[in-house]
């Protein structure tokens, strides 16, 4: 197969470039717009909904034209390309606020550059997640690519997360100022699209699946609604993919607030859970070959909640890493899992309807990942409501405890979740799965 020729790291470099803005907008944002140019968290949480409705429209969407493109340089490889160049360019552009801005102004420059960035990252994602069950068939070959895309994203995040509170407060601005974000974002931006394009350019699609009747969008969404396993591995990802984006979100302000120290102490906690989450990858990887995805899967949902519970009790930093570290144990057995999970549905689809639509199906399951956002609005929200938080003008009496709740208890709670159902689901190949796909259809 054409596809086979494209090796594991080349396709792996794709997550370091999508990670780095991507995972800079979800870690600073609430730093950025709420903490230090005074956007209201009620106007922040109706965006985030917003965001999440736009995404339910044009993940399919996306994902669907995708399926159905067919150009010399293969089905994925236009959208990639241009996904990475307005990725890039809204990333930018979220970080390039004015610091006079405030009211309408500032909740106008947030809702469209955040609107675009998650627009050009599902252009990217779906396409490039469309390509794992493509270029490897069997899953020890998946697991090894996945493991390498996913050790990949763990390099990115050490920059984006655990050394950009470094850079934005201590090297290009201060704690109390934006010009620091936007230099590191320019810089972020152009690391970032040379992994894209480089990416991009040198994957190669199996020919075989452009060839492939092309599907129609109505029956197959009608088909994927029908696939009651798709709901439950999405209520699943949703359960690991928000606490982290929870964590994500709040770990600075839980520095500042919780723990009493200045952001840029975040990059201990951050540098060493990512350190941890990296290492455990190989372990995980391993695991995975030996024993399948599945029981790993369900063990590191288990490990993951686990970690919650020590995190909301530190008291110190080192306490709070410590507890971050077990997180990160969760964490990365979920990330070498998780995709393979999805992956096990669509050959599942392509076997029972002859046709390869992974775009559309990673792009509904997109839906689920990106209801984190709605999420996130949700739990900021409920500050305000239980402990005063509204913004970093308006902290509240105990703006301590509030984030606690935010990167401990909510994020327990989910995960909990997620270790209930994927405990009470049987996946395509295992023992008493029955028939996965019910509801049939969808070939036209």
């Amino acid at each position: 197969m054409e596809g086979r020729r494209t090796p594991p790291w080349r396709y792996a470099l794709g997550m370091f470039g999508m990670s780095i803005p991507i995972n800079m907008v979800r870690g600073s944002m609430l730093l950025f717009y709420v903490d230090i140019l005074g956007l209201d968290v009620r106007a922040y949480g109706i965006v985030m909904a917003v965001y999440a409705v736009l995404d339910a429209v044009d993940n399919p969407l996306l994902g669907h034209l995708s399926d159905r493109t067919r150009t010399r340089w293969g089905r994925r490889r236009p959208w990639l390309v241009v996904g990475a160049v307005a990725l890039t360019a809204a990333f930018v552009g979220f970080f390039s606020a004015p610091g006079e801005l405030d009211g309408l102004g500032l909740v106008a420059w947030f809702t469209v550059f955040v609107l675009l960035c998650e627009a050009a990252d599902s252009m990217y994602s779906a396409n490039y997640g469309a390509l794992l069950p493509e270029l490897y068939p069997d899953e020890g070959g998946r697991a090894v690519a996945n493991g390498l895309r996913q050790g990949f994203q763990l390099v990115a995040l050490l920059l984006s997360l655990a050394l950009t509170p470094v850079l934005t407060t201590s090297v290009f601005g201060t704690e109390d100022t934006t010009e620091g974000f936007a230099t590191t974002a320019r810089i972020y931006a152009v690391v970032a699209l040379v992994a894209l394009l480089a990416m991009a350019l040198g994957v190669r699609e199996d020919p075989a699946h452009s060839a492939a009747e092309r599907s129609r969008l109505v029956p197959g969404l009608l088909a994927i609604a029908r696939t009651r396993l798709f709901w439950t591995i999405g209520i699943a990802s949703t359960c690991y993919l928000a606490p982290l984006a929870l964590v994500l979100a709040g770990i600075q302000l839980y520095v500042k607030y919780s723990l009493g120290l200045p952001v840029a102490s975040t990059l201990m906690i951050q540098g060493i859970v990512i350190v941890v989450a990296a290492g455990g990858l190989a372990v995980w990887t391993r695991l995975v070959r030996a024993h399948g995805a599945p029981r790993i899967w369900r063990l590191a949902f288990i490990l993951l909640a686990a970690g919650f519970i020590p995190l909301f009790l530190a008291r110190t930093l080192v306490e709070a890493t410590l507890a971050g570290c077990v997180v990160a144990a969760g964490w990365s057995g979920l990330l070498a899992t998780n995709d393979l999970i999805q992956a096990r549905l669509l050959d599942e689809d392509a076997r029972v309807h002859g046709q390869h639509r992974e775009a559309l199906y990673l792009s509904a399951f997109g839906i689920f990942s990106r209801v984190t956002g709605a999420l996130n609005g949700v739990a900021l929200a409920l500050l305000g409501v239980w402990f005063g938080y509204w913004s970093g003008d308006d902290a509240g009496a105990d703006p301590g405890t509030a984030f606690r709740v935010y990167v401990a208890v909510f994020p327990f709670v989910l995960a909990l979740g997620g270790v209930v159902v994927s405990h009470a689901i049987r996946l395509p190949g295992e023992a008493g799965a029955g028939r996965a796909l019910s509801g049939g259809g969808g070939a036209g």
